[in-house]
């Protein structure tokens, strides 16, 4: 009899202990900053020009 009080109370508190998850949507809109630099175009068009040069002028080295 005894343990079977035990055995109710230790239930008792564990059904208690449900977990509980909560997806909420924030208040304030989720904004994104695009600064974004590309560059790459430019490098390749110094890159030509020095090829061109170093071509043409094969003595500045």
């Amino acid at each position: 009899m005894k343990t079977n009080r035990l055995l109710l109370v230790c239930c008792g508190m564990l059904v208690g202990c449900v977990p509980r998850i909560e997806v909420a949507a924030p208040e304030e809109p989720i904004t994104i900053n695009m600064n974004v630099k590309i560059e790459h175009e430019i490098h390749i068009k110094v890159d030509k020009d020095v090829e061109a040069l170093l071509k043409n002028q094969s003595n500045l080295f």
